[in-house]
């Protein structure tokens, strides 16, 4: 598959708000998803070659500031902070099953700070906190599904 044809597609997905779009020609595959922080181009059948799309992720943080701003006049609300999920896939607490969790209720995390994973199209993506502050609330349980701008963890 030609690599204008999969930026054309990216616009695609781009322009008409589509969360996802899988193409198969003949052994090649493309699979673009709005939601996602990497494209999977065009792969052979025993190898991947995924591309960061800088533009794509972009879009998911400003949703997630959005609903922070209408909480500002109410004091109690502007402390608290809600980690949404930059994707669609399966979370998991701790790096490895039986393994200590990433964090626990009550922990201070500072920005940066590895909070769970969440497995996408068979990769695993690190979530960190994009604050510092203490962890109130974990929202969602171990190897459980979670959607996009789903809240994770709630931070103060």
């Amino acid at each position: 598959m030609d690599i204008r044809k999969v930026k054309k597609l990216i616009e695609l997905v781009k322009d008409t708000g589509v969360g996802e779009l899988e193409i198969h020609e003949g052994e090649e595959s493309v699979r673009i998803s709005l939601h996602t922080s990497a494209v999977a181009l065009p792969q052979a059948p025993a190898a991947a070659v995924n591309v960061s799309a800088p533009a794509l992720p972009a879009a998911p943080q400003p949703a997630a500031a959005a609903p922070a701003a209408p909480a500002a006049p109410q004091a109690d609300e502007s402390e608290k902070h809600m980690l949404r999920s930059p994707m669609v896939g399966s979370i998991y607490l701790a790096p490895t099953p039986g393994a200590k969790p990433f964090i626990e209720i009550g922990q201070h995390v500072e920005a940066g700070d590895t909070l769970c994973l969440i497995e996408a199209m068979k990769m695993f993506n690190q979530i960190e906190a994009d604050r510092s502050g203490k962890v109130t609330a974990r929202l969602v349980e171990n190897a459980s599904p979670v959607e996009f701008d789903q809240p994770l963890f709630i931070i103060e």
